[in-house]
């Protein structure tokens, strides 16, 4: 018969496994788009009055870069995708380091065809290597307003987020062999392009927000002079708590599709890094995250 005192410890330990450990991210600061951002491709006007910027329908993709590259951090913007017929299109947001072994951290968007869900894939690359492919269906239509994409990223984790909500999460597995993204900086990107029906142009995804709070490097720096020192990078930030991981238990259980680890004919072995998080399988009942506000708009269009 367990005594008083042994569930009094069990439960400190369980409250501590699952209360403590983790944090929400701080709540994203809006800015103008200038602040951290430029215009990178295609035939662009500027439209001031709603800083929006246009992009004439001829060429095949448009984007735009963060000015300044990173050594992590938290990287948030509000996105409105392309409405309609979409399908073929590409709307992508993402951390990418620049040389041939590249460190990428993606959101990509799959167009689709009228009344279709929306598929949002999320990979990640290290040392050049990716084919770490997961997809969900959205539990909202990302059409019509604004919603909230994240990437929180320090020396423990990278966490993908959608409205608050933790939809991935990788974890630094350089123990078992598994190459982190750590000492890349890397520069945040958007793009949009199309690969197939030009005759449903012009394509229009509209962004707002543009918030960036990371480690600001050289493209040659291999740490961040503040390292230790941010909101991101404390211990509350090295995992999730209970409540976000049963946040993704939810987005697992009720609108995966497609998952790299549980893919056998791919990985007949099961990758490593998957077998360290094999406990997220579990199913468990979650909700969702309120939809953050914004002042500030940006239109894209192909």
């Amino acid at each position: 018969m367990v005594s008083h005192r042994q569930w009094i410890l069990l439960l400190s330990v369980l409250f501590m496994a699952y209360g403590t450990m983790g944090a929400p991210p701080r709540k994203p600061i809006d800015v103008p788009f200038g602040r951290n951002y430029m215009p990178t491709w295609a035939l662009i006007t500027l439209n001031t009055s709603m800083e929006a910027l246009r992009f004439n329908s001829i060429w095949t993709s448009t984007g735009f870069q963060s000015k300044g590259s990173y050594l992590f951090g938290h990287f948030s913007m509000q996105i409105k995708l392309v409405p309609g017929d979409s399908a073929g299109t590409v709307t992508a947001f993402y951390l990418s380091s620049q040389n041939s072994e590249h460190d990428e951290i993606d959101f990509e968007f799959l167009g689709n065809r009228s009344g279709q869900p929306y598929i949002l894939q999320t990979n990640v690359f290290t040392g050049g290597a990716g084919n770490r492919e997961q997809r969900i269906y959205l539990w909202f239509d990302p059409t019509k307003t604004y919603h909230s994409y994240s990437i929180l990223w320090n020396m423990y984790l990278v966490v993908f987020f959608v409205d608050d909500v933790p939809i991935r999460v990788f974890k630094n597995c350089k123990d078992l062999g598994v190459k982190f993204p750590f000492n890349q900086p890397m520069k945040m990107y958007s793009s949009l392009w199309n690969k197939t029906d030009w005759s449903k142009a012009p394509f229009i995804a509209a962004y707002k927000g543009f918030h960036i709070d990371g480690c600001e490097a050289s493209v040659e720096a291999k740490f961040c002079a503040t390292q230790g020192k941010r909101w991101w990078d404390q211990k509350e930030f090295q995992d999730l708590d209970g409540y976000q991981y049963r946040r993704l238990m939810w987005v697992r259980r009720k609108f995966t599709i497609y998952n790299y680890c549980t893919d056998r004919v791919r990985y007949p072995t099961l990758p490593p890094e998957c077998r360290r998080q094999r406990h997220m399988n579990m199913r468990k009942k979650s909700i969702i995250g309120r939809p953050p506000g914004a002042l500030e708009f940006l239109h894209v269009t192909i």
